[in-house]
C-alpha cells in the first residue's frame, strides 16, 4: 500500500504583531473596575507573545490604538461585506507568501496535481484555489478542493483528502494551503467570555506538499473522536457583523476528561509517552494543558505546540501545521508522531505519523 508524505511545510504570517494593542484596545470595550482587571489579569496569563495581523495598529492621541484601515472604530465596527472585501484583498498576499517560502522548482510545479485550501474565515469566488494555481503557474486542469467552515482542525481533514487521493493515485502530488484571517472577526461587545475568545486568535497561512516520495513526515492513520453532548460549546456562524464565534470556557475540561478516556484509542494501543513527537493544536494555554495532563504526557511533550502559541496565538486551521514544520525539523527518522486539532463538534481530529 502506497504511503503518504508530508514532503515539506512552509508557513507565512502578516507584517504587523497586534497583541499587546489588542489587549489594550479590547480592555476598553469592558467596564472599568473588575472586569477590565480580569481581562489583563487572563492576558497575562495567556502565555501569548505575539500575534499578527493585517489590521495595522497604530497609537492614538488619547493613548489608545486605531487601526490604519479604519476597521475597528468603536461605535463603528464593519458589517460582513466589509470584512470579506479585506479578506479577498489580504488573504492572496498571505497566500503568496507562504508558496513562495515552499521554494518548489518548476519540475515540481509541473507536477502537481491537486491543490486542497481550508478556510474558516472568509471566502468569495473565484477564490484561493484559483490563486493558488495562477501564482505557482499550475496546470489548469489541476483537481481543486476548498475545505470550508471546519474551523482549528479543518488541516488534519486536508491531510486526510490527501492521504487518500495519494493512496489511490500513487503519481499524485498535492498542494495544501491553509490560510486564516482570524482578526477580521473580532466583534465590539461587553461580554467579558467573548472578549476572551478573542485574545488567543490571529492571521496565519501554511502551504504543504503530500506525495508518495519517501522523506519528510509519514501519514500513517487518522481517526475523528467526537465528545458526546458538547456540539454547543464551539460554534461558528455568520452574522450580519462578521462571523459569530462562542467558545466557551469548559473546552479544556470536556478535552482533558475525553483524552483521559479513550487516549489510547487515539494512539492505537501506543503508550502515549512512546510517542516523540506531539503536533497538538495550541488553541490556547488551557487546552494545552488538558492534553498534558490527559495523556499523562511529560511537560516538554508539547514544547513545539507552547512556542507557537507564544509566538503566534491560535491561527485556525494553519496552527498545526506551524507545529508539524517545527517538529519536522528535529525529527530524527522512525520516530513516531501524533497530530491533534479540536474544533465544533466538539470533535478532536487526529493523525498518527512518523519520520521517514
Amino acid at each position: 500500500m502506497t504511503t503518504a508524505h508530508i514532503n515539506c511545510i512552509a508557513t507565512a504570517v502578516p507584517p504587523h504583531d497586534v497583541h499587546k494593542a489588542f489587549i489594550d484596545f479590547a480592555a476598553n470595550l469592558l467596564t472599568e473596575g473588575t472586569p477590565r482587571k480580569l481581562f489583563r489579569r487572563m492576558a497575562r496569563l495567556s502565555a501569548i507573545e505575539s500575534r499578527y495581523s493585517f489590521v495595522n495598529p497604530i497609537p492614538a492621541d488619547d493613548g489608545l490604538w486605531r487601526d490604519e484601515e479604519q476597521v475597528y472604530v468603536p461605535g463603528d465596527f464593519p458589517p460582513t461585506a466589509r470584512r470579506m472585501q479585506l479578506f479577498e484583498r489580504f488573504a492572496p498576499l498571505l497566500a503568496h507568501c507562504a508558496l513562495d517560502r515552499l521554494a518548489l522548482t518548476p519540475e515540481q510545479r509541473r507536477d502537481i496535481t491537486h491543490v486542497i485550501v481550508t478556510s474558516c474565515t472568509g471566502l468569495y469566488a473565484p477564490g484561493l484555489d484559483f490563486e493558488v494555481v495562477s501564482h505557482l503557474g499550475l496546470s489548469p486542469s489541476v483537481e481543486r478542493t476548498m475545505i470550508g467552515f471546519m474551523g482549528c482542525y479543518a488541516a488534519i481533514n486536508a491531510l486526510k483528502s490527501a492521504h487518500h487521493i495519494v493512496r489511490s493515485e500513487p503519481d499524485a502530488q498535492v498542494l495544501i494551503l491553509n490560510l486564516e484571517l482570524c482578526t477580521l472577526h473580532f466583534q465590539e461587545t461587553h461580554e467579558l467570555e467573548q472578549v476572551l475568545s478573542f485574545l488567543v486568535f490571529a492571521d496565519g497561512c501554511a502551504a504543504s506538499l503530500v506525495s508518495a516520495q519517501p522523506h519528510g513526515l509519514a501519514i500513517d492513520s487518522f481517526l475523528a473522536v467526537q465528545i458526546p453532548a458538547t456540539s454547543h460549546l464551539i460554534t461558528w456562524r455568520i452574522g450580519e457583523l462578521g462571523f459569530d464565534m462562542h467558545l466557551s470556557g469548559e473546552v479544556p475540561g470536556e478535552i482533558g476528561r475525553a483524552l483521559k478516556e479513550s487516549g489510547t484509542e487515539i494512539t492505537r494501543g501506543q503508550a502515549p509517552e512512546s510517542i516523540g513527537l506531539w503536533a497538538v493544536h495550541p488553541g490556547g494555554r488551557s487546552i494545552l494543558d488538558s492534553v498534558e495532563k490527559g495523556l499523562g504526557l511529560n511537560a516538554d511533550a508539547l514544547a513545539c505546540s507552547r512556542n507557537v502559541l507564544a509566538r503566534y496565538g491560535n491561527m485556525s486551521s494553519a496552527t498545526v501545521m506551524f507545529v508539524l514544520q517545527q517538529l519536522a525539523e528535529r525529527a530524527q527518522s522512525g520516530q513516531p508522531g501524533c497530530a491533534m486539532s479540536f474544533g465544533p463538534g466538539l470533535t478532536a481530529e487526529t493523525m498518527l505519523f512518523h519520520a521517514a
